[in-house]
């Protein structure tokens, strides 16, 4: 049989998912065979299991700036944004307020609306034409019964970086809880929540160059929490179940080559990203970028080019091999407008139009010219077939 081999020449869509490095995968290979054992177990083959299992988690905790014992490994982000919420909401039944955004992941903004039609007060505060936040909305919107606040670290759409360790001061400073899902953001920015007041942090593997189907919390230390299931003893309970061994040694090893190429990620990423970023914009009329061009991920540029679909781009970059996103991954069966782009507000004629680009530390220059090649050309011949551009240029 032969070998699989990605269809992708080159993929600017890191921030749906990230190719597994060959480092985490030559770690992880060892627990599908030889190292099987549970680490539940009290003979050898187990014990062995769980001390690489501590050591998969004092990499996760260095990363985050975190103590070991605060990290519960889940399956993924979308687990850990409910784990959050739903386990601050059961540990506190007499307060029914939530604060979040409307620019959110699914994994926060449906279960939110969800627990909305379930007799929940759900705040969903607003961002401006950059996709910000205004911080005095923030601090009116906290109440005497806010359970907990969950916002987002950086924007997967836009990249933008929203103001967390300070919304978490100001949640701390009410006896309020603070979430933030920082699935796009560890491993791209520093984090350290040792010196924050960050309450509880999701994060994804496959993010980082790690395996899909594995994530992690952190759990601060006195935090009013309880479990999303109920089971045996596993993560001291708080996340029970037998753990995704292979997963959990691969999490540690990206989060470790995460920390080593973090540098890398915010000076020669970021100035791919730029350059990328740059020439569409010069080679091209009515674009636009969408979202803070300051504060924002290193990797991530967000751009609308008006009167043409974005999935028409897609479609004919992908004949030439070149993988991009009009929005959320978890979020592309749906023919709606982005919900992130609606709330800021980006026109009407500019909102179908939009590509993210998102790099990683396995793309280079010679990529970034061959995009900036192509491009133009695939907006050209789109914008000639649609009735909208004709009229536009009557």
């Amino acid at each position: 049989m032969s070998a699989f081999v990605t269809p992708c020449f080159i993929y600017l869509d890191n921030n749906a998912t990230t190719q597994v490095a060959s480092e985490v995968f030559e770690a992880m290979r060892p627990f599908f065979r030889n190292q099987f054992g549970n680490p539940s177990s009290m003979h050898t083959c187990g014990g062995v299991v769980a001390k690489l299992l501590d050591q998969s988690r004092e990499s996760v905790a260095q990363i985050l700036g975190a103590e070991p014992s605060e990290v519960v490994f889940t399956s993924g982000g979308t687990e850990s944004d409910n784990f959050a919420i739903r386990g601050v909401l059961d540990a506190n039944p007499d307060k029914k307020h939530i604060v979040t955004t409307r620019v959110e992941h699914p994994g926060v903004l449906n279960l939110c609306r969800h627990l909305k039609r379930h007799g929940y007060d759900v705040t969903e505060l607003e961002v401006d034409g950059d996709g910000n936040l205004d911080m005095d909305r923030y601090r009116a919107s906290l109440r005497e019964d806010t359970a907990i606040v969950s916002v987002m670290w950086a924007n997967n759409e836009t990249g933008v970086i929203f103001p967390v360790e300070e919304m978490a001061r100001i949640a701390s400073a009410r006896g309020i809880t603070f979430h933030t899902d920082a699935v796009q953001a560890v491993g791209k920015i520093p984090i350290d929540l040792g010196k924050s007041a960050i309450d509880l942090l999701s994060l994804s593997g496959h993010k980082l160059h790690g395996p899909k189907g594995i994530g992690a919390i952190t759990i601060r230390r006195g935090t009013r929490i309880r479990p999303l299931i109920y089971g045996g003893h596993q993560e001291r309970g708080r996340r029970p179940g037998t753990e995704n061994v292979p997963g959990i040694v691969g999490l540690g090893r990206a989060a470790a080559l995460a920390m080593e190429h973090m540098t890398d990620e915010n000076t020669r990423v970021k100035a791919m990203r730029d350059r990328l970023e740059k020439s569409l914009l010069d080679a091209i009329p009515r674009t636009k970028v969408n979202g803070n061009r300051d504060q924002r991920l290193p990797n991530t540029t967000n751009i609308s080019f008006e009167f043409i679909e974005g999935e028409a781009i897609l479609l004919r970059m992908n004949e030439l091999k070149i993988a991009a996103s009009s929005g959320s991954a978890c979020t592309s069966g749906s023919l709606e407008p982005s919900h992130v782009l609606r709330a800021m507000g980006v026109p009407f004629t500019m909102i179908h139009g939009s590509v993210r680009f998102s790099f990683s530390r396995y793309n280079d220059d010679s990529q970034v010219d061959l995009v900036i090649e192509k491009f133009p050309g695939i907006v050209e011949a789109l914008r000639a077939i649609s009735p909208y551009w004709s009229d536009s240029q009557a």
